[in-house]
């Protein structure tokens, strides 16, 4: 089956379903998602959304506090980009409905809250459950919108780019989806198409992310021949539940912005022996700390303690980790939070210009897949939503502003070489192996030893999954593990590269920072080509 649309969109995060929102009255708008529009990883961000909302705040100090935490490595003009167009994105939010969490301040009226390496109260935010609220206001309109046709249970298998069909230049054209409930590839043909993919935690063992952040968009722009950069950068959240009936729970960043202590298990607080900053140091800090501290004394987990508010005060502020702990035997307002590190934002990604526009023309990327500049080396708390919104707008606008060019004749998905997989165990053997070697070797610590483990173990399981996708039929988890080595391959291939200790990549072999930063950028040698 073949289908036209004026824009197709991967995703339906925040950036995805922001982006239709924008375009959907002026242009027919195909939004495909992997699952059901509430899953992403927008739906599971607690803290909240970090913008210049109070008279006593400044977009300077804002862009310093995003420095700092980037290491150096943030771009000036795309980090002064996003923070100048905060405010204007939140009132769009709040025009859309959004139901933000009300205090009596000066800052239209919305309670800000503060977070590690802010200097400000600038984290605007629903309760302790911001992405969800984001999500469910969007996902309402989206959902109305007579020009928006949605595709859930829908993955893409790669972008049909223009080399593939003989055409001079290397312009994106679509994409080959597969319907999963079906199992029926679409050719969804596009004069626009933009990744909202989101990131690639499922790469690792332990992750804060959903099941869908397999770093789809990543690798099809890859294989399309759009650059990738900065991918050695993989955030760790300092403070992810740590229960075995617990899957990738978050306990937010606010937590401790609002006074919460990190202690051993006999209570001792250790963030003062590792940064002056204590609890409000930066997430690389903070998961280092922690990562140290139970490595030397060989602890399964460190705890986070804001039992010493009062328990009105928690129950209304953290309504959603109250009630989830509480399932689980632990009440925070009596007794610690256990928590560990686990992997939680992929700071690099397709590298984008302020308009989202990628290397490939009529292909864009938004969201956390995208390499804008802003986050360097280590993204602050709370930009990630600000990102998506900022250049969900930026690229709404540019895609508008361009004339639409035909269509073209698009080629059928071609099955006629491969047949029905005979062994699925392989699929979900490799997907064990890649995420368990990613864990052991690229983590939060790093040695060129483990690195290179690692790459030439990803680069045998790469060669196994070629060949079991040239014979067999795509499949859900098949798109999925296929896109998961390449990613992992990226994140190993930029960290191999950065000879020097940096935010979030810090390497035993080198643990000096450089006087000068440089950006980690892969360039394909031809581009990847889909099949068929």
């Amino acid at each position: 089956m073949i289908k036209h649309y004026d824009v197709l969109i991967l995703g339906s995060g925040t950036a995805g379903q922001s982006l239709a929102l924008r375009l959907a009255d002026h242009m027919q708008v195909a939004l495909v998602t992997k699952r059901s529009m509430g899953d992403s990883a927008s739906a599971w961000a607690q803290g909240g959304i970090a913008a210049v909302l109070d008279a006593t705040d400044s977009i300077e100090a804002h862009i310093q506090d995003t420095f700092t935490a980037g290491g150096g490595l943030c771009d000036p003009v795309a980090t002064r980009y996003v923070v100048e167009h905060g405010k204007q994105a939140i009132e769009w939010l709040i025009e859309r409905g959004v139901p933000f969490t009300r205090e009596d301040e000066p800052a239209l009226g919305y309670h800000l809250t503060r977070e590690g390496g802010h200097s400000h109260r600038r984290i605007i935010h629903a309760a302790d459950a911001t992405g969800a609220a984001v999500q469910a206001t969007l996902t309402e309109q989206v959902c109305s919108h007579p020009s928006i046709d949605i595709f859930e249970n829908h993955i893409g298998i790669d972008l049909i780019v223009g080399d593939k069909l003989g055409l001079p230049e290397n312009a994106c054209l679509g994409a080959y989806v597969l319907d999963i409930d079906r199992n029926q590839v679409l050719t969804i043909g596009a004069r626009s198409t933009v990744l909202a993919t989101g990131g690639a935690g499922k790469v690792y063992l332990y992750t804060t992310n959903p099941d869908v952040a397999t770093g789809d968009g990543i690798a099809m722009a890859w294989r399309a021949g759009c650059r990738v950069g900065n991918m050695e950068f993989i955030q760790f959240h300092p403070t992810c539940l740590y229960h075995p009936q617990a899957k990738s729970f978050l306990i937010t960043e606010a937590v401790r912005g609002e006074g919460g202590i990190l202690r051993l298990p006999d209570g001792t607080r250790f963030m003062p022996d590792h940064d002056a900053r204590a609890e409000l140091a930066p997430r690389d800090v903070v998961a280092r700390a922690i990562d140290f501290e139970m490595k030397k004394r060989g602890l399964a987990c460190v705890y986070l303690d804001i039992s010493h508010k009062p328990a009105d005060w928690l129950r209304r502020h953290f309504p959603n980790i109250h009630a989830r702990c509480l399932e689980l035997g632990i009440d925070i307002t009596q007794e610690p939070i256990p928590v560990v590190p686990a992997a939680h934002y992929t700071c690099g990604g397709i590298v984008t210009d302020l308009s989202a526009r990628t290397d490939v023309p009529g292909l864009y990327c938004v969201g956390e897949a995208a390499f804008t500049g802003l986050h360097g080396a280590n993204r602050l708390a709370s930009n990630s939503l600000l990102e998506c919104l900022v250049f969900g707008e930026a690229a709404a606008r540019d895609i508008m502003s361009r004339p639409r060019g035909k269509m073209h004749a698009l080629p059928h998905w071609d099955e006629s070489r491969v047949t029905d997989a005979d062994e699925e165990v392989v699929i979900a053997h490799n997907w064990a192996e890649l995420r368990q070697c990613m864990w052991d070797y690229v983590g939060i610590v790093r040695t060129n030893k483990r690195l290179q483990r690692a790459q030439h173990r990803i680069r045998l399981l790469a060669r196994e999954i070629h060949e079991f996708y040239s014979h067999f039929r795509v499949s859900n988890d098949l798109i999925e593990l296929r896109n998961l080595v390449v990613t992992a391959d990226l994140i190993v291939r930029c960290a191999l590269r950065r000879q020097e200790s940096r935010g979030l990549h810090f390497s035993r072999d080198f643990p000096d920072t450089l006087p000068k930063g440089k950006n980690s950028i892969l360039r394909p040698v031809r581009p990847r080509r889909a099949r068929p």
